[in-house]
């Protein structure tokens, strides 16, 4: 059993700054991937930004330069420092990552539970 272990959610004020963290554990082979994605109300889950073999990332546009990832391949653990946030970044935000478990390390996709970033004055 895999499990997902978010943290770092909350309020914060436009132009301010949050950093989540996404801790991995149980029987883990491998972490290929590692991401956040986010779903305001009334909008669809969309990703925010992943990284792969610990250095390799990918943002959506609409964060590039705001946000960083950042892995920790030896505790299988992801951050997202989030900065000059803006209220339309207002969400919950999903912990995901691609894993490889079991005896024949097949790889499954996971996902935490979501934190909520709220962007607000």
């Amino acid at each position: 059993q895999v499990q997902l272990a978010e943290s770092g959610g909350g309020l914060v004020q436009p132009g301010g700054s949050l950093r989540l963290s996404c801790a991995a554990s149980g029987s883990i082979a491998r972490v290929n991937v590692m991401g956040w994605y986010r779903q305001a109300p009334g909008k669809e889950r969309e990703l925010v930004a992943d990284i792969r073999s610990g250095t390799i990332t990918n943002y959506a546009d609409s964060v590039k330069g705001r946000f960083t990832i950042s892995g920790d391949q030896a505790k299988n653990t992801v951050y997202l420092q989030m900065n000059s946030l803006k209220p339309e970044d207002t969400a919950v935000y999903y912990c995901q990552a691609n894993i490889q478990t079991g005896r024949f390390q097949n790889e499954y996709r996971y996902w935490g539970q979501g934190t909520q970033v709220t962007v607000s004055s």
